[in-house]
């Protein structure tokens, strides 16, 4: 029989630049014994954790790779043949460790938690390689990759020049209690006894084999449900006519509320925190308040009748420490000078965090987070560590004038606050489907947070980025928004009595003859976000294959300089892009700020000027930033960039009004010149039209802009804008910003709303497809060393599992991590009777001494004929979440589809390289 080359049976070749030859040294210490109960849990946590290649994809470690003994030598069967049994040395004679019988040479786990590296002259080598000649388990690879970039960081780490390295916990999934930084360790050094043990055996036997899903995967939707409709039905057979019962039963039905308020909290008082921050450090490069430093410029001029920069006494800019006079040549060269060193060292500085401490940090965090919610696990993506680097490198990244945004990142940091909150609820925390309905509601908080704008972060989080939004959890997710706004409203960071922070004080009606002009801005929006996706792609790629991805703190240095030389002589590009924005929505008859009363007072001719190299500076930087190693989003420099050319169409429009009063068209709408036509309006319609051709949002968008700005009268302006951007943005380039880099990256995600036409069937793509021989595991006639022959002759990381080889029929399907655990615990329980000839059996009922395995069966793995018309399959894979799917005839195996084969189909119908697509 013949397989797919698909990634169930396969090895995954995901590209990632890790280095070789880098070297991560940890000095180790004497430390106490461990004690019962500590080792005990340490056994539960250990199997849980995971070992794998940085590819995502699981390989047996062979013997060469085991631990030395206490004098640094290699040990006696170093350099043995690598399929030498791993559980073959649970026959020795066994140690007693916490009151639990365990082998004396068990060597690693089957699993290669506890089998490091080697440790020599008082230090633990851990080094990750390619080749697979070392590797370093979970609880040592605490960092991540992204963008081709790696990261380690653990307790006593030092860099190539001896400096000490901080602790990173980054982990998606909660490794608990095996993680060295975890508090089941009373110290460091018991953590790196523990973890260096050879001797020590799970021997716990209700530790489940069921064991996280592995990093760089897919998680099964199916598998989640079945397994939440087995914890449902547990608690209902329970004691239900206890109170201790009912007290269960009431806490399961309220978890859901509690933890979307909990996330609704942490989320807004998070945003409160970055918005002051952000707001301090943007006023910090043009000037300080001598006296009480932590003043921002409108705190500091608060009590004064003007918030001018120029007659405000409170607020001293840079020049004024050496010179008096604000309007001389000097007084602008110095704040010239500051203003660039500033925005180049808080730019470096965030930078340096995110490439140091947390690479999961940077960017935006949506193309990610849009995958790991269609059920992808990236391990450390929501962690604790990104969730504190993210916040303060986008701090830093937005106060210094890159051309970027902090929303993006906000909704990254409330899906952090998310993912902390569910790790304290068993419900959520032991089922990754159910954590991803929390997720989606952290994605509708952070957005209401980013705006002021919580029913577009509930219709954003369902149009956008959930794959899976049941009713109930757009229920939650509007409460968690709602809780999410009223905290942000009680820390209050605009400084304003509203929290839309784009709101528009004007009312003034728009006629019909203006929907001309408004498709025009929504064609143009179509044009930019197409144009942006297709350069910015090429950019990133660009990145990754020259001496940029290599220095990525070396080009933010550069990038950072050239946007602030370039910034600073245009008064519309040099302060926050937010505060831009605001300006081109105001109305002339009431400016908001001294940048709108400025434009207003400009000659035409002169503004216009001045908003076209605006237009140009924020599309040309936007581009090139985004991609950049700092936090970055896209939200408010589309905005810029559609709200100044808005802008411009808007004072053309009036002036052709004006100059025209005696057309009929005009004459009709218009009673009075002066309020006919309002700029401001058009502004508001760019920003619409550049944020739908680049994003290629439609009722989201619209909620969003009339929710930030309250013109709940121009409705119709935004819907028209944004349909017509989309049309556009589709037609020219078929994916937007988001599903670009999700396609650049690799990523395994299956889009729910795209379509999808073709008349091939299941065998044909399959018999087109590259083949390997299909491995399989029979339900009868199994021995420890067959099973384990299996396991160490490929890379696959299932088998279906037939009841002969002649007939082939479908009894279901094992997967190898849980096969592994399972073996484990069960040779753990039997002790010293495990020998080659034991026999292995997969049926619920086996008669005879053995080890059984069914636990790891599953029994319900899904089924599809080879004559199912492919377009029938796409569906399947997309409304089921499933990872695989087992192809029949009449009920024989013929092959193995996954969820990446689906992805790869799909790519090379549109004329794409089906080898992006690098994980399962």
């Amino acid at each position: 029989m013949a397989a797919r080359d698909d990634t169930e049976q396969l090895l995954d070749e995901s590209e990632f630049d890790f280095n070789p030859n880098t070297v991560y040294r940890r000095p180790v210490k004497a430390g106490p014994k461990p004690s019962a109960n500590t080792t005990e849990r340490f056994a539960r946590a250990i199997l849980a954790s995971d070992s794998e290649d940085e590819d995502g994809v699981r390989r047996p470690k062979t013997t060469s790779q085991r631990q030395p003994d206490a004098n640094g030598s290699a040990p006696a069967n170093a350099g043995a043949d690598p399929h030498t049994s791993r559980f073959r040395n649970l026959t020795d004679k066994p140690v007693s460790i916490g009151g639990q019988s365990a082998p004396q040479n068990g060597g690693d786990l089957g699993n290669g938690s506890l089998g490091a590296t080697g440790a020599k002259n008082g230090y633990g080598y851990y080094n990750r390689r390619r080749d697979d000649e070392e590797e370093c388990s979970d609880s040592d690879y605490l960092g991540s990759t992204i963008g081709g970039m790696s990261q380690y960081r653990n307790r006593g780490d030092v860099d190539e020049n001896g400096t000490a390295l901080e602790v990173i916990s980054n982990d998606l999934d909660d490794v608990g209690a095996g993680h060295p930084s975890s508090n089941i360790f009373e110290n460091a050094n018991e953590a790196q006894i523990r973890f260096r043990d050879p001797n020590f055996q799970a021997t716990d036997p209700h530790v489940s084999a069921r064991r996280k899903h592995e990093d760089f995967t897919t998680i099964d939707w199916a598998r989640d449900s079945i397994k939440e409709n087995d914890r449902q039905n547990t608690l209902k057979r329970g004691r239900q006519h206890t109170r201790r019962g009912a007290l269960r039963k009431i806490f399961d039905s309220v978890q859901g509320w509690l933890v979307v308020s909990l996330i609704g909290m942490f989320a807004g008082f998070s945003a409160g925190v970055c918005d002051i921050s952000a707001t301090w450090l943007i006023d910090i490069r043009e000037g300080n308040c001598p006296g009480p430093w932590w003043l921002n410029f409108n705190h500091c001029c608060w009590a004064e009748p003007s918030t001018s920069e120029t007659s405000c006494s409170s607020w001293r800019r840079w020049s004024e420490y050496t010179t008096t006079d604000r309007d001389s040549n000097k007084a602008y060269l110095l704040d010239y000078l500051a203003y660039t060193m500033f925005s180049v060292l808080f730019a470096t500085t965030s930078c340096i965090l995110c490439r140091r401490l947390a690479p999961y940090a940077r960017g935006s965090g949506i193309p990610e987070l849009k995958t790991i919610l269609s059920g992808f696990v990236i391990r450390g993506y929501f962690g604790f560590w990104t969730y504190i680097v993210k916040a303060a490198a986008m701090v830093l990244s937005t106060a210094s004038g890159l051309s970027l945004g902090k929303e993006g990142p906000t909704i990254h940091i409330a899906c952090c606050c998310g993912n902390l909150v569910t790790r304290l609820f068993p419900k959520y925390r032991n089922n990754e489907a159910k954590k991803r309905e929390m997720l989606s509601a952290a994605a509708a908080a952070g957005v209401s947070v980013a705006f002021g704008a919580p029913v577009g972060g509930v219709l954003f989080s369902l149009e956008e980025v959930s794959y899976y939004f049941p009713h109930k959890t757009m229920w939650r997710a509007f409460f968690c928004a709602l809780v999410a706004f009223a905290v942000l409203g009680t820390m209050n960071p605009f400084v304003s009595a509203r929290q839309m922070s784009l709101y528009i004080t004007y009312e003034t009606p728009w006629h019909w003859f203006e929907l001309l002009p408004f498709s025009f801005i929504g064609v143009c929006g179509g044009l930019f976000g197409a144009f942006f996706c297709k350069f910015n792609i090429l950019m990133c790629r660009f990145r990754k294959s020259s001496w940029l991805g290599k220095a990525p703190v070396v080009e933010i240095v550069l990038l950072s300089f050239i946007t602030a030389v370039c910034a600073y002589p245009n008064p519309y590009t040099r302060g926050d892009t937010l505060a831009m924005v605001r300006s081109m929505f105001s109305d002339c008859s009431d400016p908001i700020s001294d940048l709108a009363d400025e434009m207003c007072n400009t000659s035409t001719g002169h503004l216009i000027g001045l908003l076209a190299l605006a237009t140009l500076f924020r599309g040309i930087f936007t581009t090139l930033t985004t991609g950049t190693y700092v936090p970055a989003g896209l939200f408010i420099p589309a905005m810029g960039v559609g709200a100044a050319f808005g802008r411009i169409i808007g004072i053309g429009v009036e002036a052709f009004a004006r100059n025209n009063a005696d057309l009929k068209i005009i004459a009709e709408s218009c009673p009075t010149l002066q309020t006919c036509v309002q700029p401001g309006l058009y502004a508001m319609v760019g920003a619409a039209a550049s944020l739908g051709g680049l994003m290629r949002m439609t009722v989201a968008l619209v909620v969003i802009m009339f929710e930030v700005t309250g013109g709940l009268t121009y409705i119709l302006p935004f819907m028209t804008a944004a349909v017509v951007s989309k049309w556009v943005g589709d037609w020219l380039h078929h994916e937007g910003i988001y599903e670009a880099h999700i396609n650049l990256n690799g990523y395994p995600f299956l889009d729910n709303k795209a379509e999808f036409y073709s008349r091939d069937l299941l065998s044909e793509v399959h018999e087109r497809s590259g083949q390997r021989e299909l491995k399989i595991l029979q339900l009868h006639g199994n021995t420890l060393q067959s099973v384990e022959s299996l396991l160490n002759s490929n890379d696959y990381s299932g088998f279906p599992l037939v009841n002969n080889e002649n007939d082939m029929l479908v009894e279901g399907y094992v997967s190898r991590h849980e096969l592994e655990a399972t073996l484990l615990l069960a040779c753990n329980q039997l002790g010293r009777g495990v020998g080659p000839t034991t026999p292995c059996f997969f049926t619920p009922n086996a008669t005879g001494q053995g080890l059984n395995l069914y636990d790891c069966v599953n029994r319900s793995a899904f089924q599809l004929p080879a004559d199912m018309p492919i377009v029938t399959v796409v569906e399947v894979f997309r409304r089921m979440g499933i990872r695989y799917a087992l192809i029949t005839v009449t009920g024989r195996l013929t092959g193995i589809i996954t969820k990446k084969d689906v992805l790869k189909y799909i790519h090379a119908q549109h004329n794409m390289d089906p080898e992006d697509v690098r994980f399962h």
